[in-house]
């Protein structure tokens, strides 16, 4: 099963790990566009406006700028630990056992404009890149994406659930995987919190002692974590909460 998560503008600063090195990276077939993007940020980082400017940033936000110039040869940190915020709050990996957290790093992915997909255990450096941003020597990251990312995708026999946001989910499309979509009793698509229920789910699923393989599966894994979550159609999940 592979879960792909949305990443976050938050991330957490630092790390413990050596510099970031593609070459033990999971899906090593992404690396180029990898390549290609971590060199094109380092450069927009030598001209601070312009770095303002690509990443929909304020003069406010020039350290995140700054930042994208050390991609290199900046401290890392496991996925899972390096992004931040309300859905990863809710996932809560510091509160995962040994064996728990090594199914996560198995598990879980995050959907990211830098990475493509970065797995739980992929080491990574604290960067600023969002999926709607359009980068001055690149262009649309849909277009450099989709053509590298779809077909890694496409070819996978794991089980894909699919919790990514709009902008993540342009970069790729994954025709057979089961998108989940969190809605009121009454059927209104839940906006707020949305983050926080999937990270709920995320959580259920990689602590599973059973990697689900079918739909069914996830049903009954959420059904046993307390999360009520029903077919709305052959791979469309509502995660459904109190109005």
């Amino acid at each position: 099963m592979l879960v792909l998560l949305p990443p976050s503008e938050t991330k957490a600063p630092g790390g413990d790990g050596p510099p970031l090195d593609l070459d033990h990276f999971s899906t090593p077939e992404l690396n180029p566009v990898r390549r290609k993007l971590a060199d094109a940020l380092v450069e927009l980082a030598a001209d601070l406006p312009a770095g303002l400017r690509a990443l929909g940033l304020s003069a406010r936000q020039e350290d995140e700028v700054t930042r994208n110039g050390t991609l290199w040869s900046a401290a890392t940190l496991p996925a899972l630990e390096r992004y931040t915020g309300v859905l990863y709050d809710a996932l809560d990996i510091g509160g995962f056992s040994k064996a728990q957290l090594a199914k996560a790093e198995q598990r879980l992915a995050v959907a990211s404009a830098l990475f493509g997909i970065a797995r739980g255990s992929d080491r990574i450096p604290a960067y600023r890149l969002s999926g709607g941003n359009t980068l001055p020597s690149i262009g649309s990251l849909r277009a450099l994406w989709r053509p590298a990312l779809e077909p890694v995708l496409a070819t996978s026999d794991e089980l894909i659930v699919d919790l990514r946001s709009g902008a993540y989910a342009a970069l790729a499309r994954v025709e057979h995987a089961v998108t989940v979509r969190v809605v009121t009793r009454g059927g209104r698509t839940v906006s707020h919190h949305n983050k926080a229920y999937k990270g709920k789910l995320a959580a259920a699923l990689a602590k599973n002692s059973r990697e689900p393989s079918t739909v069914e599966g996830l049903l009954g894994v959420a059904s046993r974590a307390g999360i009520r979550l029903v077919r709305s159609g052959e791979n469309e999940l509502d995660l459904v909460i109190e109005n």
